[in-house]
């Protein structure tokens, strides 16, 4: 798959702009990202409801220009979105060019609530489906993985949940190749709160860094904080690199310490100490679960 994405993306075919003006009926603004604007809107072309998502065309220019010297192209959000398919990956229909320059992404449109908003209030539907909403996050990411991407910035934010309380990974604005040349030590993009200690230390990275985000995301579904005091800038997470996070059992004393040693492991300051795979760390969530799950023998 990879080697047929190389292909298009070093394509020289000329690109014809839209207008979407003239294409979609724009209902309502659904969402804001640092990079980006999401709209709830009317496809012309199909009568159906999507997302309109539309990238700062200046900040866009500013995050690819960080890749510069690299001798494969960046790929644009648009170009890995639409080959992604799985269930817990929100779906992409189309993307390119508009008539003012943006890049644009047509997605299928998920009325749910944000992963983000579930960890602050804790309510019923977080108590009752924790495990279920890491395995399929951490489906989600492994799929990811699979197709040999790093995604470099999970975290709660970019995580939806539909009507059904199912999981949708929803961004790939900073998503990178797992190549050599995408390995390199020197760009440090992502969330800050949820960079792996290599990133911030502009180390050479690989997909043990989404582990490490992943990990923190769980942390924070059970102890609805984050691992070390929150810093809302790089310069007070690097004061993390250094300092080992807290064990998760004291802030939530009653967790099955099986869980807790699972999520713990993903944080491990040196990659090394890591779960090596997403796969490794989701087979032992499965086992909690199964034997959660399991009848009870009277």
């Amino acid at each position: 798959m990879l080697d047929f994405f190389k292909n298009m993306v070093n394509s020289n075919q000329k690109v014809e702009k839209l207008d979407i003006t003239k294409r979609f009926q724009l209902i309502g603004r659904v969402g804001q990202g640092s990079m980006s604007k999401v709209w709830r809107a009317i496809d012309g072309n199909t009568g159906r409801t999507v997302a309109l998502k539309l990238l700062d065309v200046e900040k866009t220019k500013r995050l690819e220009s960080r890749f510069k010297g690299i001798k494969t192209r960046k790929p644009t959000e648009g170009e890995v979105a639409v080959l992604l398919k799985h269930p817990h990956i929100v779906q992409t229909y189309e993307y390119g060019i508009t008539t003012k320059n943006e890049q644009y992404l047509v997605m299928e449109f998920v009325e749910g609530v944000s992963l983000s908003y579930l960890i602050d209030v804790q309510n019923d539907v977080m108590l009752r489906n924790r495990i279920r909403f890491m395995l399929e996050l951490g489906e989600a990411i492994e799929y990811f993985h699979r197709q040999n991407w790093i995604h470099r910035d999970i975290c709660p934010r970019n995580v939806i949940l539909d009507p059904d309380y199912s999981i949708k990974l929803i961004d790939f604005g900073l998503v990178v190749p797992n190549t050599p040349e995408f390995q390199a030590p020197g760009n440090r993009t992502g969330t800050a709160s949820y960079m792996a200690p290599e990133l911030i230390k502009r180390q050479r990275t690989d997909q043990r860094i989404d582990i490490f985000s992943f990990a923190v995301t769980c942390y924070e579904m059970f102890a609805k904080r984050l691992p070390w005091e929150a810093a809302e800038t790089l310069d007070a997470v690097v004061q993390h690199i250094n300092k080992p996070p807290d064990d998760l059992r004291v802030h939530v004393p009653e967790i099955d310490p099986r869980i807790s040693d699972t999520i713990m492991k993903g944080l491990a300051i040196e990659p090394r100490d890591r779960w090596q795979t997403m796969g490794a760390m989701l087979e032992t969530f499965r086992t909690i679960r199964a034997g959660a799950t399991k009848p009870r023998r009277k």
